[in-house]
């Protein structure tokens, strides 16, 4: 099969499986990109996810923007996104026909109800993974304690917890690198 149409495909089945945006995607994607295609590492995804978070734009568009891009240019990138966004567009012209019919049904509404909590076990299993990737000594330990308990206390913008996070990475692995070159 050609590689575009198995880029289309896995970018289709996460879009069309995958509820609850970005975070939810996590373990759909690393099962897909890492363990099934070997096209990027997991470390690729943490960084890509990293940078979409911080870019305008839904995350699921931008971090299969930049996956595509790194596997195969700018028409992976292409493809990619396509791919991604095909089931959403779909689905929500589907929705917006019928939609005055089905907000008030209550199945519908608990259905809803139920998605929402599969969601959050969802993120939680995809936290649980970046954690196990992420945190790989006591320095790393402490950056995500000091950004979660930032994330929860205080309202700071996400992008901003980011950039203090990447700053205070850099500046204690250069610090670290220098002590163990003398």
């Amino acid at each position: 099969m050609n590689k575009f149409v198995k880029l289309y495909i896995s970018w289709f089945k996460i879009g069309l499986f995958t509820f609850g945006g970005g975070y939810a995607m996590i373990p759909m994607i690393q099962k897909e990109v890492v363990d099934k295609h070997h096209w990027v590492t997991a470390e690729d995804i943490l960084n890509y996810y990293a940078i979409s978070q911080c870019t305008p734009g839904a995350i699921a568009v931008n971090l299969s923007t930049f996956i595509g891009g790194k596997i195969d240019g700018f028409l992976g990138a292409l493809i990619s996104t396509l791919g991604v966004i095909t089931p959403s567009i779909i689905i929500i012209s589907i929705i917006a026909t019928f939609l005055s019919n089905f907000s008030s049904l209550e199945v519908v509404k608990h259905a809803l109800a139920g998605i929402q909590i599969a969601v959050c076990v969802l993120m939680f299993g995809a936290v649980k993974n970046l954690f196990k990737t992420s945190i790989i000594d006591i320095p790393s330990l402490l950056i995500c304690l000091v950004a979660f308990l930032l994330a929860y206390f205080t309202n700071i913008p996400t992008v901003l917890l980011v950039i203090l996070a990447a700053v205070f990475g850099y500046v204690f692995y250069t610090y670290k690198n220098k002590i163990h070159l003398k």
